[in-house]
């Protein structure tokens, strides 16, 4: 339709996209791709603090740097950090109508949406599959066995 305008849907993920590799990148385009036309992905890029606590260690790159990096993918709106405090408050003020999960996140999706709806907030929460069979902590492996030859 001519002079329509489209409105599509405000896509939320979540990650700590260290070192960023294929698996990502078509993570967030499949993530872009549930917003519909018009629609766009916000990206929220873990603190430094909340990766020591998730992964038991620090980040090669900061989160401001993290952060950087993925606001430059072509799939990308939008990015901001996280929350250490209150991890639900970045929902809350970015009122998205989907959250994208990844296939690897510890979140249980019946509990997360309780947890928002007790707090007044409706979404639609989706866990996508696997994409290829890399991740950074083997990209990491692998550099550091490259180098110790």
């Amino acid at each position: 339709m001519i002079g329509c305008i489209c409105m599509g849907f405000r896509v939320l993920v979540f990650g700590t996209f260290d070192i960023i590799h294929p698996a990502h990148v078509i993570f967030l385009k499949e993530a872009r791709k549930l917003g519909e036309e018009g629609g766009e992905l916000i990206v929220v890029v873990a603190l430094d603090s909340s990766v020591v606590k998730e992964k038991g260690k620090p980040p090669i790159f900061s989160a401001e740097e993290r952060r950087f990096l993925v606001q430059a993918l072509k799939p990308v709106n939008q990015t901001c950090l996280g929350y250490e405090d209150d991890r639900l408050r970045i929902i809350e003020e970015l009122k998205p109508d989907l959250i994208a999960l990844g296939y690897d996140q510890k979140v249980d999706e019946s509990i997360l949406k309780k947890e928002l709806a007790r707090r007044g907030v409706d979404v639609e929460i989706i866990r996508l599959k696997r994409y290829g069979d890399i991740k950074s902590s083997k990209i990491k492996r692998m550099v550091v066995e490259r180098f110790k030859k």
